[in-house]
């Protein structure tokens, strides 16, 4: 609740001047473009019991899903039109372990991709004779729909070191196709590193493999030394490779490598590690471990949404592998103004919150500051300014906004200030807390919110902050007004 802060105006003018939006406009006649990325809304968990999740979004408007069982014996998929629909969608079993030798053994963290009009599966396996001889593994269908297609085994990949290695992942970055997994190098040390390499088809790589990360930091190497799970996105000429570290347990972390798209990404200087985890398990939201990330985008194209999983408890008895109870989670993927990803944390189960942008100051966001509500841009840290909309604590059709990272908080309004507090419980605190949410009174596709117990008076910024009054003027429908994103 108390980041660095800096009291911001724009163009000279106060906040609450519509006028400070756009040079040259008369007071009450600037607004902002709906945003190019709008609020999304999902109910974590996707998937219980189903760790390593991997979404994919087909162009025949279905999301593939896959992920590690408990069991470590099978490779499952499912698919759905949307995201959610994948948490009740059936399940089918596409290929089952050997019962002797290769493949025979801790069936691991799968990933589906459609290459060249086939789709290919990759995963991890042991051998029956030695569980822990885990190496890469392709399947291959033709089949449009991979659910119900024959699978091919197209064999182990071959790696030049003959070690312990998983997590296969593959992308294309300048028209370049790329494999990256994780593997031990006796000769680095214990653990394992990030290694990158070309391929030559879906299931070889070709040239010498580099590697672009190994565990060094102290967050990087709680239990056991790691990086493993990477996963990558790309924006703005900039490839983000994200990858999972330390034990699987509650110290279970994300760490964040980048590069330029233009670099030589074969060469280990190219890449930066950011310096801290990026993504790491959370006490007031209840959620533990989270990585093992995958990324997809939203079903209007429009929002990039992290997939991970995590467990809801902080405590396991004996060996993490053994806990069967990691989940598949989602949730949106927000990007910070100079270009880099920003994850936040990880959310609270339940449904997903949302940020709320300034109608006339399009870079501003409802965000709260030493309990105070106010609206401010390059909040930090994010989830300041998420909030989940919930069934209004006052009730008859109304909705209250609960703080992300401080569950239980809601804004309310007191003497006509917006403030985030603890629900007490009183029927005041409900009635400040609950507002009818009403379409845009400056853009029906924005939103306002009414107060449920002040008729007439509506949540406004003004001079930065945030007020409960009557609005009257174009100034205060365009100060009232606010954008999901």
């Amino acid at each position: 609740m108390r980041p660095a802060f800096t009291r911001r105006t724009v163009l000279g003018l106060a906040a609450g001047s519509a006028a400070a939006a756009v040079t040259g406009l008369a007071a009450g006649t600037a607004r902002a473009a709906v945003p190019a990325s709008p609020g999304v809304s999902y109910t974590n968990p996707l998937a219980e019991q189903r760790a390593d999740p991997h979404i994919w979004k087909h162009t025949d408007g279905y999301y593939y899903f896959t992920a590690t069982v408990p069991a470590y014996d099978r490779i499952v998929l499912r698919r759905a039109t949307t995201v959610q629909g994948l948490a009740t969608a059936a399940e089918r079993t596409i290929w089952t372990r050997h019962t002797s030798g290769e493949m025979g053994a801790h069936i691991w963290a799968p990933e589906i991709h459609f290459i060249d009009g086939k789709w290919y599966v990759y995963f991890a396996a042991g051998r029956t004779d030695d569980v822990w001889a885990i190496r890469p593994y392709v399947l291959e269908t033709s089949a449009a729909n991979p659910l119900t297609g024959t699978w091919t085994e197209r064999g182990r990949i071959a790696l030049p070191l003959d070690t312990f290695s998983l997590d296969a992942t593959t992308f294309v970055v300048s028209g370049v196709r790329y494999l990256c997994w994780a593997q031990n190098d006796p000769a680095v040390g214990t653990g394992t590193n990030l290694y990158l390499a070309r391929m030559a088809n879906p299931w070889t790589i070709t040239g010498t493999p580099v590697m672009i990360s190994k565990p060094t930091a102290a967050w990087e190497t709680v239990g056991h030394r790691v990086n493993e799970g990477p996963a990558v996105i790309q924006r703005g000429g900039k490839v983000f490779l994200t990858f999972s570290a330390s034990a699987t347990d509650a110290n279970y972390c994300m760490g964040l490598l980048t590069a330029s798209a233009s670099a030589n990404l074969l060469n280990a200087s190219s890449w930066a590690k950011t310096p801290d985890p990026v993504f790491r398990s959370n006490d007031a939201t209840g959620q533990y471990g989270p990585g093992h990330n995958s990324f997809t985008v939203s079903e209007d194209g429009k929002s990039d949404l992290l997939v991970y999983h995590d467990r809801d408890y902080r405590d396991i008895s004996g060996d993490p592998l053994n806990d069967p109870n990691r989940r598949t989670r989602v949730q949106k993927l927000y990007w910070r103004s100079d270009g880099t990803p920003d994850f936040g944390i990880p959310v609270a189960d339940g449904a997903t919150p949302r940020r709320l942008s300034s109608y006339n100051f399009p870079d501003r966001f409802i965000r709260h500051w030493e309990f105070r509500a106010r609206t401010e841009a390059d909040v930090a840290p994010l989830a300041d300014s998420q909030f989940r909309t919930v069934t209004g604590l006052a009730g008859g059709g109304t909705v209250s906004l609960e703080s992300a990272n401080f569950p239980g908080h809601f804004l309310r309004h007191r003497n006509s200030e917006v403030w985030v507090e603890r629900n007490d419980g009183t029927a005041r605190f409900a009635g400040d807390a609950s507002f009818f949410a009403r379409a845009g009174l400056a853009d029906s596709a924005g939103i306002s919110y009414e107060s449920s117990n002040h008729a007439g008076r509506y949540v406004r910024h003004y001079d930065h902050l945030l007020y409960v009054q009557a609005v009257s003027t174009a100034t205060d429908r365009a100060d009232a007004t606010f954008y999901t994103q």
